[in-house]
């Protein structure tokens, strides 16, 4: 199960989006936080920047060793399970909607195009396996909308491999990206899903789990549609 290549014209397409906002910009740029999801209340979600833009640890690859032919990496960031999933001999492209985080995707050798998932792609039904990681469950603040378009895009029998909250959590806000000194990202809708919810949501979808289990203090699902 393979994806057509990419195209780079699709790169040109730059989506308004919060995620270009110069809080998350910066962080990127950076290589370092501190950067918060903050919702209206004022509860606040550590957003792990420095780990992100490291290499895949011990958790990350985790989830890449069962990775399974071609590799979409939905909200890739700064690209290290690209390179991670590269480096283990998948064919891998990152989508994602921050001109940063594609940027420095490329930088490190990777494939990413500055897309939405929701947006049209490459090679769709014809991935091998799809990444959901570093809370990315939360996309658009939908997750029906959300494992419904993920299906489109897999191959017949494909694989989701997601990262999950480490409590039972089922939350569907409206949040800002924070850097934690005053400046705000716009409001955009966000999901926070642990195990038992995301397999609420996925199981009415025809999705049926494949895996789970716990690494450095993070919970993964995995997910195939049969």
């Amino acid at each position: 199960m393979s994806a057509a290549p990419p195209d780079t014209a699709l790169c040109r397409a730059a989506p308004a989006t919060p995620w270009r906002a110069d809080p998350y910009t910066n962080a990127l740029r950076n290589g370092h936080g501190p950067l918060f999801l903050r919702r209206s209340d004022g509860w606040l979600l550590p957003l792990d920047v420095e780990r992100w833009c490291g290499d895949a640890d011990a958790a990350d690859l985790s989830a890449l060793r069962r990775c399974e032919g071609s590799v979409l990496d939905i909200g890739c960031g700064p690209g290290r399970l690209v390179a991670g999933a590269a480096a283990r001999g998948h064919r891998v492209l990152g989508v994602d909607v921050s001109q940063a985080a594609v940027d420095h995707t490329i930088r490190l050798g990777g494939t990413a195009l500055l897309r939405s998932v929701f947006d049209t792609l490459p090679g769709e039904g014809r991935w091998g396996t799809a990444l959901l990681i570093d809370g990315n469950v939360g996309i658009g603040g939908d997750p029906a909308a959300l494992l419904t378009r993920v299906g489109q895009l897999l191959a017949p029998e494909g694989l989701l491999i997601a990262e999950t909250a480490p409590l039972d959590v089922d939350e569907r806000v409206e949040v800002h990206v924070d850097d934690g000194h005053g400046a705000l990202g716009e409001l955009f809708p966000w999901a926070r899903l642990g195990t038992p919810a995301l397999l609420r949501h996925a199981r009415p979808l025809g999705w049926h789990p494949a895996g789970q289990w716990t690494a450095g203090g993070r919970c993964f699902l995995a997910l195939r549609r049969v």
